[in-house]
């Protein structure tokens, strides 16, 4: 799950959370939050450091699926 919020305490985690409640015995692998880092949202000219990017949704990937 990929999302611009922090991982902790945003809607993503939330969610993530209940997926692995409610479907946990069905998941084939644990569920990987990519999101902002655990911080306050940060001024404009520094938003892209902060953001998800491309490289981070693939690495997570990449761990889902050495499952």
């Amino acid at each position: 799950m990929a999302h611009e919020a922090p991982t902790f305490g945003g809607i993503g985690g939330e969610i993530a959370a209940r997926i692995s409640e409610r479907a946990f015995h069905s998941l084939e692998a644990p569920v990987i939050r990519v999101g902002g880092f655990h911080m306050p949202y940060p001024v404009a000219k520094v938003e892209e450091d902060y953001l998800p990017d491309i490289d981070r949704i693939l690495e997570a990937l990449d761990r889902a699926l050495s499952y």
